[in-house]
């Protein structure tokens, strides 16, 4: 089954302009092309367009996505590379992970810290409380907290 830019587009949930972009920069070296020169894509390019989107989702700029799909077309002699480059993407996704989890232990405090306050009417009365008065779930949050900002 073929698809135009627009189908694709869609299917993928990106913009046909990224597509476009993607193309422009040689990142699609086996899309095929009408006669009139329209793009036709086929379902083995969406796995190259979710991959793609995959790894620029780890912050990996586009020239090091065409250095991998150059590795790719130069074929098993460089399978190391392509390996090697995961392992990097990996340890990089790992790394937006601990920092998103951060975050989200923060907002988890401060959901829990407005709810208190808003129940009693004071940010006071909460930023007071004695340690016993606060569940342990939340107690420890704030420790690795505060934690994080020491370590920063």
């Amino acid at each position: 089954m073929e698809f135009t830019i627009g189908e694709a587009a869609e299917k993928l949930g990106i913009s046909a302009s990224a597509i476009r972009y993607y193309d422009k920069e040689g990142l699609l070296p086996f899309m095929d092309r009408s006669t009139g020169g329209i793009r036709i894509f086929r379902q083995e390019d969406f796995e190259w367009l979710r991959l793609i989107e995959c790894l620029k989702a780890t912050d990996m700029p586009i020239k090091d996505i065409k250095q991998f799909i150059n590795w790719f077309l130069e074929g098993d002699s460089t399978l190391e590379k392509r390996r090697d480059m995961f392992y990097e993407r990996k340890k990089a996704v790992e790394s937006q992970i601990e920092a998103l989890q951060e975050t989200l232990d923060t907002i988890n405090y401060k959901c829990w810290f407005y709810d208190c306050a808003v129940k009693s009417g004071s940010a006071e009365a909460v930023s007071c409380m004695a340690k016993d008065e606060v569940p342990d779930e939340i107690r420890k949050l704030k420790e690795k907290i505060n934690l994080y900002k020491a370590v920063k």
